[in-house]
């Protein structure tokens, strides 16, 4: 019998390493099969942690990252691209050299603090960040953290988050997600996309499992960029599956655990509210 070799779509994570697997390029790979995507990962970043804490991080070489997206890029096209955590200036000036000029989907996910409070981007770094990538970005994910600290502003109400993703849309990528999980009241993500605001409603969820959220919301957008969806469409699906990982997370781990990697994808995307 001879075999057939199917085409799959394909998405590749540049992000840190977490050998605990709720965060980082792991949850990353998690999510992409989960999605019936091929993922790739090229490592930025080396983490000691658990879901307990970050007990050190040791960056890649910048020579030694681009040698891994060089070989990658020139064997196996991906139909997207996501960042997490780059760690330095250096990393993201080889990440944006590499991917200057592409046309494939790219998803910023600016991860600059750890879920337990530990820097995962040097400070001089965020601003390289927004000049060298933002420019090539289909979609910036920022938590209501990270975008006050791109912006310099504090960002904890629903107007803040919204004036927050028109501000970071103003500097250079196609859309912005500004996620709602640490905003005061309602858990209401905004979106950026074409001049519209989106708002994506989201029920709260008592839970202290959030370990890897953002990590696992990007790929998962990532993976239905590679699929071919349109961003919208991407963005609110992707939204509905975690919501639905947050609600069953597995029993890993003696501290904040990961959600649910294996969460069935059968979930109505949230109605999309659009403000002027």
């Amino acid at each position: 019998m001879s075999l057939v070799r199917r085409p799959v779509p394909i998405a590749l994570t540049i992000a840190g390493s977490d050998p605990s697997g709720g965060a980082g390029l792991q949850a990353d790979l998690k999510t992409f099969h989960q999605h019936r995507v091929y993922g790739m990962a090229v490592v930025s970043l080396l983490t000691v942690q658990s879901t307990r804490a970050v007990r050190q991080v040791q960056l890649v070489d910048p020579a030694l990252l681009d040698a891994q997206l060089t070989e990658v890029l020139a064997d196996v096209p991906p139909g997207a691209i996501k960042t997490g955590a780059l760690g330095s200036a250096a990393a993201i000036d080889v990440v944006a050299t590499r991917l200057a000029g592409s046309q494939v989907p790219l998803v910023v996910d600016p991860v600059m603090v750890s879920k337990h409070g530990h820097a995962l981007l040097e400070s001089s770094a965020q601003r390289v960040l927004v000049e060298r990538l933002f420019s090539l970005a289909a979609l910036v994910t920022p938590n209501a953290h990270e975008a006050a600290a791109l912006l310099g502003v504090p960002v904890q109400s629903l107007a803040q988050a919204r004036d927050a993703a028109r501000r970071l849309g103003d500097r250079g990528p196609a859309a912005v997600l500004v996620k709602g999980g640490h905003l005061e009241g309602p858990a209401i993500d905004v979106l950026w996309h074409a001049g519209q605001l989106h708002e994506l409603p989201g029920d709260r969820l008592d839970t202290p499992h959030t370990h890897g959220t953002g990590c696992t919301l990007s790929a998962a957008i990532t993976a239905r960029l590679a699929q071919g969806l349109s961003l919208p469409t991407a963005v609110e699906g992707a939204k509905a599956w975690l919501s639905r990982a947050l609600r069953t997370p597995p029993a890993v781990g003696l501290g904040v655990g990961p959600v649910d990697h294996l969460a069935e994808l059968e979930l109505s995307a949230p109605d999309v509210k659009v403000n002027s």
